[in-house]
């Protein structure tokens, strides 16, 4: 058992989606696992398994920012020996060709931090997506003919951002969304030899100034969830 999780080992699965948002596992738990199983309710963050088409599955939520996601990353991989890590969440549109609800599958992620900066001692270290999760992503996309886009995007700590003069320099070098945990989730996953993505859902956008409903952005994310699922056992 962990602080923050709290379960027994045998309470997780192997395969692990990571919402940030613990609402946002609880629907989807509810909607895509059969029997799924609350394991965890610690400080508000929800955690479950069940099953997909007869594989284990669980989903995690890690909360906003990488120093949450890194609490719960750590301990799953350290405790609970998750080989897969799959984040399913929401970011904010850069490109003017990327729209709402369109897919981001983030093949490296840009961070000015993060809480393993300190590892690298000055290193500008670029972390990555697992590359066999990420194709079984693309084919799944192309397969559900669903609007998705592939290359980097920035993790940032701070949400109410007032660098404009950054944000030209993202757009300006082609990062398609801003979010703020896949940076820390790949830097981890790469440390201990295990497979992550992040499979993202645009829900505004930084130059239009569109933008979902927070119910939108808690139970409309369907085609996200089974992307990601059918990725992770395709």
């Amino acid at each position: 058992m962990t602080i923050h999780i709290g379960a027994c080992a045998t309470k997780v699965a192997d395969t692990v989606l990571l919402p940030g948002d613990p609402h946002r596992a609880r629907w989807a738990a509810t909607a895509f696992l059969d029997n799924p199983e609350k394991y965890c309710d610690i400080r508000g963050m929800l955690g479950f398994t069940g099953t997909w088409k007869g594989h284990r599955v669980s989903i995690q939520g890690t909360g906003m920012g990488m120093p949450s996601l890194s609490i719960y990353v750590n301990e799953l991989i350290k405790t609970y020996d998750t080989k897969t890590l799959i984040r399913v969440g929401s970011c904010g549109g850069m490109q003017s060709y990327v729209d709402l609800h369109d897919i981001i599958i983030a093949m490296t992620a840009s961070s000015m931090h993060t809480p393993s900066t300190e590892f690298f001692g000055g290193l500008s270290f670029a972390p990555t997506a697992n590359w066999e999760l990420l194709r079984k992503a693309a084919e799944c996309c192309k397969a559900k003919q669903k609007k998705h886009h592939i290359g980097g995007i920035y993790s940032t700590d701070t949400f109410y951002s007032e660098r404009a003069d950054l944000n030209e320099q993202m757009i300006r070098h082609g990062i398609l969304g801003v979010e703020m945990e896949t940076a820390e989730l790949y830097t981890i996953a790469l440390r201990h030899n295990r497979h992550a993505l992040a499979i993202l859902t645009v829900s505004d956008h930084l130059n239009t100034g569109a933008e979902l409903s927070s119910i939108d952005r808690e139970t409309g994310f369907t085609d996200m969830i089974e992307i990601a699922l059918e990725t992770a056992f395709r």
